[in-house]
């Protein structure tokens, strides 16, 4: 995809962290915004910023675990400008502990956002994106699937996230063959940052009342949360640098959006491991502040 002035960008997650920035990067590059998002007001706020500078924008509030919602939003954005070109699927969530330790409704949420929000985005837009290009033949498109670093390995202290992540990088993968498959005039990337100062690490704050633990947090949970709190507040890359990287990926046809290069190489060690069977390493032995700050409240637990 090379052309983006007047072209259709559709965001979820689009209220804060990465979202709010590709819409940001969207409206330079003269797109017509459809954003969504669960947190109204921060959506508001953003439609109130963009439409000021004279941008088009269409919000609505959006649950993307739920099919009807994104259904919903693909409706208004037809409605609205009978075309999608760019989709980025990146609403996200995310929660820690020990894996045994995940709640029944820890799963839910996360798998429900992070992977269903995906599958819910595949499932409804592709087909109107490969009809629009059928309609038109200069018609470009593209999908941006948002994952995380934490789909390329296996952190410990983070199996739930790890597990959504894991699955969107392979339903990226697959879409990106698929789409060849046919000769479709539509690209996909995937997006696999590693921490970026965000809102991810207050995802609590959007929870449906429903999927909330009613028990106090674990230790683990807690060093978890601590642990994401810190990295978070630390990461040095910006989300408005990860938003350029992602347009220059969609720009340059690139499916792998890989914001820390120097990840890269745990990457490969995790493939060696794979390959050479040898038992995994964790990812986290690089990082040993992060690994002790963990084992120590662990051993804390126990005294």
């Amino acid at each position: 995809m090379k052309h983006f002035a007047d072209r259709v960008a559709v965001i979820t997650g689009a209220a804060s962290g990465f979202g709010r920035e590709f819409a940001r990067t969207g409206a330079q590059l003269g797109m017509k915004l459809v954003l969504a998002d669960v947190d109204a007001p921060a959506l508001a706020s953003l439609q109130a910023e963009l439409e000021a500078r004279g941008v088009d924008v269409l919000a609505l509030a959006c649950d993307v675990s739920q099919s009807g919602d994104v259904q919903a939003l693909a409706d208004a954005a037809m409605g609205r400008h009978g075309a999608v070109h760019l989709l980025f699927n990146n609403a996200g969530v995310g929660c820690g502990g020990l894996i045994w330790e995940h709640s029944e409704a820890d799963w839910e949420w996360l798998l429900g956002v992070n992977l269903w929000g995906v599958i819910h985005g595949v499932r409804i837009f592709t087909p109107l994106m490969l009809a629009g290009a059928a309609a038109d033949p200069n018609y470009e498109g593209h999908i941006v699937n948002t994952a995380s670093i934490a789909g390329l390995l296996n952190a410990s202290n983070m199996g739930a996230y790890n597990v959504t992540k894991h699955a969107v990088v392979s339903l990226s993968e697959t879409l990106y063959h698929d789409l060849r498959l046919i000769d479709a005039a539509v690209g996909a990337s995937v997006l696999c940052p590693h921490y970026v100062p965000t809102g991810i690490h207050k995802s609590e704050r959007n929870r449906p009342d429903d999927l909330r633990n009613r028990a106090d947090p674990t230790a683990s949970q807690v060093a978890a949360r601590l642990l994401a709190d810190k990295s978070v507040r630390s990461g040095k890359l910006t989300a408005a640098q990860v938003s350029q990287a992602a347009f220059d990926a969609v720009r340059d046809g690139r499916f792998y959006i890989h914001t820390h290069p120097e990840m890269l190489d745990a990457v490969q060690d995790h493939m060696s491991d794979i390959l050479h069977q040898h038992n995994p390493r964790d990812p986290l032995a690089a990082e040993p502040r992060a690994m002790a700050l963990l084992q120590a409240r662990l051993k804390a637990r126990k005294a």
